[in-house]
């Protein structure tokens, strides 16, 4: 696999599979690429993985013991994005179509070439890449709540909001994943003096002060959503 710029070094690739000597396998192709791989023996672990390691691409097996590839497909979907290849050899056309239905990216076959898992693998960070740095999102408007990345202003029922630089680097983080979970981890990471130990404040009461300063007796609308377990959602109004 050609790795342009390193462009490889460093991306973290999770592979869930019971097979060891598949994992193997794949470990043995992907590191010299610069690829970190990570393997989760079942579909249990794959997921506390997947929220630990925050990896920039998933291979999923299908069959494993006590949760199934498509449960762990679904269950990943609620938490991230990140790109799913599916790879098992349950081939026939109706597990393809159940695993793209689930959120699978790409399917590939056991037995598989080398030279086609590598294809297939970077075509689906490129296209992440590429959707990322389209859709970022800077702006956000309805009939009661405006917010301007770039220009860093947010208005509510007409009202410049008055935020602190916490709040306000919280609501733009969970405003440019607009729709999708962030997790706690990656909303201290967003919020860079979280982790330098200078402040004693939880998160959560930053995420309720921003909460009370976005409601309103003309807006009964909540636009932070809690997704207990996983982190908080920014629902723009269109979905209420």
């Amino acid at each position: 696999m050609e790795d342009s710029g390193g462009a490889s070094k460093g991306t973290r690739i999770l592979v869930i599979d019971d097979d060891r000597d598949v994992a193997k396998l794949l470990t043995l192709i992907l590191k010299p690429h610069g690829f970190i791989v990570y393997h989760s023996s079942d579909g249990r672990e794959g997921l506390k993985s997947a929220y630990e390691i925050h990896p920039n691409l998933i291979i999923l097996d299908v069959m494993m013991p006590e949760i199934d590839g498509w449960d762990v497909c679904s269950r990943l979907r609620e938490l991230t994005e990140v790109p799913i290849l599916m790879l098992t050899a349950r081939s026939t056309e109706a597990d393809m179509l159940r695993g793209f239905l689930l959120g699978a990216d790409d399917y590939l076959k056991k037995p598989f070439s080398k030279a086609e898992l590598e294809a297939r693998i970077r075509a689906l960070l490129r296209r992440k890449k590429n959707s990322n740095s389209r859709s970022e999102l800077n702006h956000y408007k309805d009939q009661f709540l405006h917010i301007d990345l770039e220009r860093q202003m947010v208005e509510f029922v007409g009202e410049s909001l008055d935020l602190s630089a916490i709040e306000y680097d919280l609501l733009a983080c969970l405003v440019r994943n607009m729709g999708r979970t962030v997790s706690h981890d990656q909303l201290l990471r967003e919020v860079g003096c979280f982790g330098s130990g200078h402040l004693s404040t939880p998160l959560s009461l930053y995420i309720h002060y921003l909460r009370k300063k976005l409601e309103n007796s003309k807006c009964d609308h909540a636009y932070i959503r809690t997704r207990w377990g996983r982190g908080y959602c920014f629902i723009p109004i269109y979905e209420h």
